[in-house]
């Protein structure tokens, strides 16, 4: 280091005015890039999350509506959400429940069938892996009601099984009425349309694991199972840590596999969960406040958890 750049007495170069203007374009053209995209965002999702959280404010229904009036009653609403005693004994129970069952069952099923094609030639793997993410590629509307379809009362596939067999009488089986036989066939139908992206990400990170530690591993004398716990849960902890967070945000605000279900729109408030009772409390009972507040605290969950996912990318990536 020189003595002129040491010494405080000495004036450093003013900054022409070129390289300033220069400077600043490279700092605003990232922004004016995405003025559009943020534009949209704004538009499409920052609007509508203002709104609910106005309305959740108001006791608003169809009369505030036609006259185009506002009755702002501050937080009555989520205070009456709170102390209402069917959200802790039915709804929470619900989203919280099915949300870590389906988690658990997603991730240990799509984990199998990722072990299963990584063992498979490249051939067979490519048509296994192309043919699971039909399913993935399934609309929800469309699963739900194949799996309405299935477990049908009367003439579905699934009583007319267990009937045949002798195990059940399909006159007096009604899979929907029941909160646990209900939960049953959305978890098999969540968990049907979303281990396909949980068998592919595991599969990736299946992939960059050296096959040296496997040979080292069994050298050792360790079984197909030691290997698995030693060698591949820890080398793809960061990968089941994404799929597990993404699961779960996916799982916590699932709607139309509840709500397409017999007795999922109204019929049947024991299998409610906050989903559903935020619409049928808006659109259904014309409560479009209480419903709105309902949807807040729902937004709420879902950022905790995303806020979760955040932190978790990036303690990864300082990781690496």
């Amino acid at each position: 280091m020189t003595a002129a750049a040491t010494d405080p007495g000495v004036r450093r170069a003013p900054v022409r005015p070129g390289l300033r203007r220069r400077r600043r374009r490279q700092l605003v053209a990232p922004w004016l890039l995405l003025a559009p995209a943020l534009a949209i965002l704004a538009t499409l999702l920052f609007w509508p999350l203002v709104r609910m959280v106005d309305l959740s404010l108001q006791d608003y229904g169809l009369r505030e509506l036609n006259r185009k009036e506002t009755n702002y009653v501050g937080f009555d609403n989520y205070r009456d959400i709170l102390a209402d005693d069917y959200l802790w004994s039915t709804v929470l129970p619900n989203t919280i429940g099915f949300a870590v069952a389906a988690v658990g069952c997603t991730v240990a099923f799509g984990t199998l069938v990722a072990l299963f094609l990584y063992r498979l030639p490249a051939l067979w793997r490519t048509i296994c892996s192309s043919a699971i993410m039909v399913a993935w590629a399934m609309p929800a509307v469309t699963g739900t009601y194949v799996w309405v379809w299935l477990f049908d009362p009367t003439n579905g596939l699934a009583s007319k099984v267990l009937a045949g067999l002798g195990w059940i009488d399909p006159h007096q089986v009604n899979w929907f009425a029941d909160r646990l036989g209900f939960y049953s066939i959305v978890l098999l139908n969540v968990v049907h349309h979303g281990f396909p992206f949980v068998a592919v990400t595991v599969l990736a990170g299946l992939m960059t694991i050296p096959n040296e530690l496997y040979e080292a591993a069994r050298m050792d004398g360790a079984s197909a199972t030691r290997q698995f716990w030693s060698i591949t849960v820890p080398m793809l902890k960061p990968v089941f840590a994404v799929v597990t967070i993404l699961s779960t945000i996916w799982d916590f605000k699932v709607f139309a596999q509840i709500y397409l279900m017999p007795g999922g729109d109204g019929g049947n408030r024991d299998v409610f969960n906050l989903g559903v009772w935020s619409y049928i409390e808006s659109f259904a009972q014309h409560k479009y406040g209480y419903g709105s507040a309902i949807a807040v605290l729902l937004t709420l969950a879902l950022l905790a958890i995303t806020i979760v996912y955040l932190r978790t990318l990036f303690r990864e990536d300082e990781d690496l």
